[in-house]
């Protein structure tokens, strides 16, 4: 057995024993999220939310998607390389793909599919799970061969931060969910750090599994620049509110401001109050939020407005990536997802793995975000890890660094 914590972003590179511990403890924290979800719910089924997912279609979606993936999946031993759109088995559920492939079901249109209940869906994460533990078992060692694998082990992950940030918007009061969610860090304060001009290597080389918006490592000449030690707290950023920084045009860029006109925003999101403190409903709770921590739930134009009214500006995702793998002790991330200043594009050389739907769309249309949050599984907090969301999207546990012009 290899030793590698199973929790460890160097599940990247996870054979097949270790790969299946990672599957059952990944399918083990979706199912305790069903079953907060099935509580939380037990005083009637929450409203439909723009942009939100029902949780019921998430949870069953990842099943799907496991299944689709491998168990229904002919060409599976020939990894990324292996063609989508070749014809699959069916699936264990008649229903599977009219429910849950994404392809065939528009966003405004899942809170209306007769989903399954929750006896149902467990049943469904259960037996596909079986399923690929059983197909692991007589799969190669080498990288295609453990591909979809692997795939499946990091959707799931990062649908599990998806499911808490449905949580949250649905204002659905759970339970226990320690077991599930981290401690939210507040580290001391510490002076911006200066790096000096360096070349670095930006992406991800080959070997393990390797998102595809991350092939392929590549060179860039990186200037000198003067980066935050952590994220920019409720405090500093309570210092933009008090100033009227929502009030300023001259803080927001013509996109930020029509977004700022179009949601009537005054403070962000989920805050009930900025004057002598922080309120923010959190998990259905109004909960008074400690001013050292970082500030969260804020779009792009909002951090990139607060570096206009501070003089300073968003990081690219360069500066973030080589200060994050510089500073071991100095540099502090994984609080909360940071927005960079980088559109998020292809690196060169880049193409499509077959899960095509993934990267692909985004391109050009979405900012970057890096590091990870309180409620992002430690598989994925990896420093090249490259998330991507709209410049207006802030249901995310997101914030954001700064850096000198």
């Amino acid at each position: 057995m290899e030793s590698v914590d199973v929790h460890s972003p160097r599940m990247r590179r996870a054979g097949r024993d270790l790969l299946s511990l990672g599957l059952m403890d990944a399918r083990n924290r979706t199912l305790r999220w069903l079953a907060l979800f099935e509580e939380a719910m037990a005083a009637g089924a929450p409203a439909a939310r723009p942009g939100i997912d029902p949780p019921l279609w998430l949870l069953g979606r990842i099943a799907w998607f496991q299944e689709h993936w491998i168990a229904r999946n002919v060409q599976r031993q020939r990894g990324s390389e292996g063609d989508p759109t070749a014809a699959r088995l069916a699936s264990i559920e008649p229903d599977a793909d009219r429910w849950y492939d994404a392809r065939q079901v528009a966003a405004e249109a899942r809170w209306q599919l007769d989903l399954p209940g929750v006896p149902a869906t467990r049943q469904y994460l259960s037996d596909t799970m079986e399923l690929t533990l059983e197909l692991l078992e007589t799969a190669g060692e080498d990288d295609d061969a453990l591909y979809f694998f692997r795939l499946a082990l990091f959707h799931e992950d990062l649908q599990g931060e998806t499911l808490a940030e449905i949580a949250q918007a649905l204002d659905l009061k759970l339970g226990d969910a320690r077991e599930l969610l981290g401690e939210i860090a507040s580290p001391p304060p510490r002076e911006p750090l200066l790096f000096p001009a360096t070349r670095w290597r930006l992406g991800s080389p080959p070997g393990g599994f390797v998102f595809d918006n991350e092939k392929w490592a590549h060179e860039l000449d990186v200037p000198e620049f003067d980066i935050d030690a952590q994220p920019v707290t409720w405090a500093q950023y309570g210092e933009f509110v008090e100033d009227g920084g929502y009030d300023d045009a001259a803080w927001w860029s013509p996109a930020g401001r029509d977004w700022l006109l179009r949601e009537e925003r005054r403070v962000p999101r989920y805050v009930d109050q900025m004057r002598q403190g922080v309120l923010q409903q959190r998990f259905g709770r109004l909960t008074r939020v400690p001013l050292a921590q970082p500030a969260m739930h804020l779009s792009w134009y909002e951090a990139d407005a607060y570096c206009r009214w501070a003089g300073r500006r968003l990081p690219t995702e360069v500066e973030w990536e080589a200060a994050a793998q510089s500073y071991s002790r100095g540099f502090a991330w994984g609080a909360v997802w940071e927005w960079t200043g980088t559109t998020f594009r292809p690196y060169p050389g880049f193409r499509a793995d077959p899960w095509v739907e993934y990267s692909q769309p985004c391109f050009g249309t979405h900012k970057v975000l890096r590091g990870g949050s309180f409620a992002t599984s430690g598989r994925v907090r990896h420093p090249k890890f490259r998330r991507f969301a709209l410049a207006e999207r802030d249901v995310m546990f997101c914030g954001f660094r700064s850096c000198a012009l």
